[in-house]
């Protein structure tokens, strides 16, 4: 059971690699996202409202700030896979599925406009500062809800395993992408904006 599922979870992060990680650019972006994350992970013990604050603002922009502008989207040569299919197999949140995520989290803050109470869990912000640290709060259980919710969605649409498996490889992404990423920016700076590794790995998996 547990190498069933170590198995399927290195399945899931070569295929996220191999699909979605071609752009130097967006690998460098994975690699601030990894790094910023991991403070966030620590700051989550001492204070979660910095952390859910450097999690959104700089984690999460960054990484999908990489995927949407710099990720290539034409047909994948490499995977001999058109971007529409990868966008239906994609186990987690494709693209489209991102969006709503974040709509949803940069609209959140208006949830405080309308009712700075929040339904009375909040007290009425007076200064920017409980602005902030309310919001940081509402994007904290945004954060925690989108990864609930796709793991239970996949729960039914796929099964416990890959669900859990997918809920596993995201959390532990910070450390994966650290691995994978760290020389890209170096890459980068010679001038490399596609992997030139990836078609080799994909030949000989």
């Amino acid at each position: 059971m547990i190498k069933n599922f170590l198995q399927e979870l290195r399945t899931q992060r070569w295929d996220d690699h191999r699909f979605y990680h071609h752009s130097r650019i967006n690998q460098s972006l994975h690699f601030v996202s990894a790094l910023s994350f991991l403070f966030a992970y620590v700051m989550l013990f001492f204070d979660p409202v910095v952390s859910a604050l450097v999690g959104w603002l700089v984690s999460m922009t960054s990484r999908q700030a990489g995927h949407f502008f710099f990720e290539p989207k034409g047909y994948d040569h490499v995977n001999q896979a058109t971007h529409e299919h990868k966008e239906d197999i994609k186990v987690g949140y494709n693209l489209q599925r991102k969006v709503v995520l974040m709509a949803i989290w940069a609209l959140s803050p208006m949830v405080l406009y309308f009712d700075p109470t929040l339904f009375g869990l909040f007290k009425p912000w007076v200064t920017m500062g409980d602005f902030t640290r309310q919001v940081a709060k509402i994007w904290l259980v945004v954060g925690v809800g989108g990864l609930l919710f796709r793991t239970i969605h996949l729960f039914f649409i796929r099964d416990v395993e890959t669900g859990l498996v997918w809920m596993t490889k995201i959390i532990t992404d910070p450390f994966n992408d650290l691995k994978l990423y760290h020389k890209a920016p170096l890459f980068l700076m010679k001038g490399e904006l596609i992997d030139p590794g990836l078609e080799k790995h994909v030949k000989h998996a």
